[in-house]
């Protein structure tokens, strides 16, 4: 019987479980103030920028600390059921536990997609409104829709990492902190140490990012960045699918 539950039957139930926590509206509010506030208040403090796509990445800012709110929704996604006990009703009505995890992260995923969007399409706003740049901030311009595009696969990918980390660990505190870990503190750290070899570590790590450039960390080419950033999230997913098959609950 359960295991003729339809996929788009499973996708609204943890659509549904997503909105009905509160962490889950905390960390919107939490990731709008951060992204927004922040974002125009580095756009007003710019004056003048030489290209549209320096403008616009200055106002993304926010984005640096604010991604830290997806990593928690990702991991909440998955850990509040454990912690809770409701995994074991949910794992009787979906018994093939890597579907679920499936819609779990096509869940956040999108939640992600969307939120990050508009917050990235306020940022641009804001870098128009208040930063000068010589013939203005177009939203035609490839440079500039680049690092739009950059950002929010950056976010989606970083609330994917949290719903493996979830997966793996099964403790909000520990998959939160392991994912802070990874994304935020550790990169500059090690960059910080002095050992090349450090500096080597810490850009293979899933750090966050700010449109084409790392946060505080060892800078890296887009293309790199986010094929490590995708590595991670895609990795840490298989893991956790794999575990989450062979555990009893």
């Amino acid at each position: 019987m359960s295991r003729g539950v339809p996929f788009g039957a499973v996708l609204r139930s943890e659509w549904t479980k997503l909105w009905s926590v509160r962490s889950t509206w905390w960390a919107t509010v939490v990731l709008v103030v951060v992204v927004a506030g922040v974002g125009a208040l580095a756009a007003a403090s710019t004056d003048t920028e030489e290209r549209a796509e320096v403008a616009v990445q200055t106002a993304l800012i926010g984005f640096g600390v604010g991604q830290l709110a997806l990593l928690v929704v990702g991991v909440l996604a998955v850990s509040a059921e454990f912690a809770s006990g409701s995994a074991v009703a949910t794992f009787t009505v979906v018994p093939r536990r890597t579907r679920l995890l499936l819609a779990k992260t096509l869940v956040v995923g999108a939640y992600c997609l969307v939120l990050a969007a508009v917050l990235a399409a306020g940022c641009f706003l804001a870098a128009r409104t208040f930063t000068a740049v010589p013939g203005g901030v177009g939203p035609t311009d490839p440079e500039v829709l680049r690092t739009l595009g950059l950002q929010v696969a950056a976010a989606v990918l970083v609330g994917v990492l949290g719903v493996a980390l979830g997966a793996v660990l099964r403790s909000t505190a520990g998959a939160a902190g392991v994912g802070a870990a990874l994304v935020l503190v550790l990169p500059p750290v090690l960059a910080l140490s002095g050992p090349r070899w450090a500096e080597r570590l810490s850009q293979a790590l899933p750090m966050v990012r700010v449109g084409q450039d790392a946060f505080f960390a060892v800078p890296t080419s887009w293309e790199v960045g986010t094929a490590v950033v995708a590595a991670w999230a895609i990795g840490a997913w298989a893991a956790g699918a794999v575990l989450l098959e062979r555990r009893d609950v």
